[in-house]
């Protein structure tokens, strides 16, 4: 007798989660759109009432003619904004006839910060073309690093065990409160339960940026190099706080560096007061504040320590 209640208790749980996802998806649901871009597609959603649209970099990189297509029927043709592969975000523009006043659907980006490990997430994308695709799970670890396709790695990735498959790219990843915490961006194939999303909060500062400038504004300092380590008695004799760092394999003539006197062979180790071990540390100092500053970077030149000041320039690569 004593089984019946919990049977009870587990249908009730049951009926509410299903509740909840069902409510998350009748709010989120009409700002998601089926991107297509003739070659391919994928996913994207509406985050402003004036028909703004979020999406992957690579769902639209190099696209001449987009259409973007609601789950009301209406269709539209679309422009990008602005892209920024380091971050495989995108935003781009509906192209709203005059006539047509209907109010469009959008959603609202939610405080990625306040996301919590295990708490319920929701996909909804296009994944092959089955147009307004919704799966569920949880999330399943926060503050990992990803890969982009550019070669930059992108960090506060959000992992998530909801289904994802190609075409779910640019979809959001939804609370039961139905706010969007991520965009959904890529999953590990073959592997099962192993889907990413760029976080809300990364996407709300990368959007407003692209709605600005078209682009994501960095700099550089014209250095190509490789991770390597460093060896333990320099690192003592130095209290050098990193094992490794970048050696220095070109400079580009007229760059920053070049300027600075940084030379081919030298090994970065320090950049503006924080160690760098590696390429991905030293790009993550290379922001938009960086741009003309003079900047503290901390070389090995062969077993003597240097400081030398670097004004990093804008990047004007794409």
């Amino acid at each position: 007798m004593s089984a019946l209640p919990n049977r009870l208790d587990d249908d009730a749980l049951l009926d509410a989660y299903s509740r909840a996802v069902i409510r998350a998806v009748e709010v989120v649901g009409p700002a998601v759109a089926k991107i297509d871009v003739g070659r391919g597609g994928g996913s994207g959603f509406l985050f402003t009432p004036d028909g703004l649209v979020l999406t992957n970099s690579h769902v639209v990189s190099g696209a001449s003619n987009i259409r973007v297509a609601l789950s009301d029927g209406r269709d539209f043709r679309a422009d990008v904004v602005g892209d920024d592969p380091d971050t495989d975000l995108a935003v781009v523009r509906l192209m709203v006839a005059t006539g047509d006043t209907a109010p469009l659907p959008w959603a609202t980006l939610g405080d990625s910060r306040a996301v919590r490990v295990g708490q319920v997430a929701i996909a909804i994308g296009n994944p092959y073309g089955f147009q307004h695709s919704v799966t569920s799970g949880v999330v399943s670890a926060l503050g990992r690093s990803l890969r982009s396709r550019s070669g930059r790695l992108m960090d506060d990735v959000l992992q998530t065990d909801a289904a994802l498959n190609p075409g779910n790219s640019g979809g959001p990843l939804v609370t039961t409160a139905g706010e969007v915490i991520g965009v959904n961006t890529a999953m590990i194939q073959p592997a099962q339960g192993l889907s990413f999303a760029i976080a809300s909060n990364t996407a709300r500062f990368v959007a407003a940026r692209l709605i600005r400038d078209g682009r994501i504004r960095r700099s550089v300092i014209g250095v190509a190099g490789q991770n390597v380590p460093v060896p333990r008695a320099i690192a003592r004799a130095h209290a050098i706080a990193v094992a490794s760092g970048i050696l220095v394999s070109a400079i580009e003539a007229g760059s920053p560096a070049a300027a600075a006197g940084l030379h081919e062979g030298d090994v970065i180790i320090a950049f503006a007061g924080s160690p760098v071990a590696g390429i991905d540390d030293l790009h993550r100092h290379l922001s938009e504040e960086r741009i003309g500053v003079a900047t503290r970077v901390v070389v090995l030149r062969g077993s003597v320590r240097r400081e030398l000041s670097v004004v990093p320039a804008e990047s004007r690569t794409r």
